[in-house]
């Protein structure tokens, strides 16, 4: 019983927060598996988080779809882009260690916390981007709050980035939005509340497409797993509808800062734990 509801509680905060900034929550989840639950492989870890992630999204991006803040025409050509790499990143982690696994995942999330604390502090929060030139891709959208925004991107750099992205979300079972968030922001020049929302619409497909790997691979097969997703799942869905709802009343800096000092407590963490 106290397991259920510790399982419910942390789904809870994975779809609060992972929704809030648009990281789907598997780096709070796979920190929490690692030290909860240290008889589980890294593929296993791996499967239950991106099955979480997957629900995640999926949720939010309802929740999202409401507020209108979604960029359907950038998420459906990136979420493609990262259906091959995330069918080869199921496969990819059959055959990490443990060690390794847990080297990887902390060095990752600590640079990349690093990189947006410091990348952030001259982000404005701004809903007009110069319309830039050949090869880009200009958008106009206006949410159901009224607010318009404009902005150009680099169609061509944001499919690279959704293949890498695609690849490394269910290898490390993170879903991937930890780096397509500042990547959207940083590289792309989406504004930061469309590209929380636009990237939880990725991770939806993206993550679904994980977990239907995952289950004709065979590793949904154990009962310990179902449970332990189902409890998880209890938690998100709700969670993610709050996440969704706090994000228009959260400066976009804000929501990155906290990215930021998430990743880099959790990477250190997982960087120096034996089990």
């Amino acid at each position: 019983m106290e397991n259920t509801l510790l399982l419910i509680i942390v789904g809870l905060i994975i779809g609060t927060v992972g929704t809030l900034i648009g990281a789907g929550g598997g780096f709070i989840l796979v920190p929490f598996l690692l030290f909860f639950y240290p008889q589980f492989e890294p593929e296993t870890v791996t499967a239950i988080s991106i099955a979480v992630v997957a629900l995640n999204s999926i949720s939010g991006s309802f929740a999202y779809a409401r507020s209108g803040r979604i960029d359907y025409k950038a998420g459906v050509t990136f979420a493609l882009y990262t259906i091959p790499g995330s069918i080869l990143g199921v496969w990819t982690v059959k055959y990490i260690d443990q060690k390794t696994f847990n080297i990887i995942f902390g060095i990752l999330l600590v640079v990349l916390s690093i990189y947006l604390f410091f990348k952030n502090r001259k982000v404005v929060a701004q809903k007009i981007t110069q319309v830039a030139g050949k090869g880009y891709k200009h958008t106009k959208l206006t949410d159901k709050a009224g607010t318009t925004y404009e902005y150009s991107y680099k169609q061509s750099f944001g499919a690279i980035i959704s293949v890498f992205v695609g690849y490394i979300s269910p290898l490390l079972g993170i879903g991937g939005g930890i780096i397509h968030v500042p990547a959207m922001v940083n590289w792309l020049r989406f504004p930061v509340h469309i590209a929380t929302a636009t990237s939880h619409f990725i991770l939806a497909v993206m993550a679904t497409v994980s977990v239907i790997t995952h289950a004709f691979s065979g590793t949904y097969s154990n009962n310990e797993i179902i449970l332990t997703i189902v409890y998880l799942s209890l938690g998100v869905v709700p969670g993610a509808q709050l996440g969704a709802y706090f994000s228009h009343r959260i400066k976009s800096h804000i929501i990155i800062r906290a990215l930021a000092v998430c990743l880099i407590i959790v990477g250190f963490r997982i960087l120096f734990y034996k089990r």
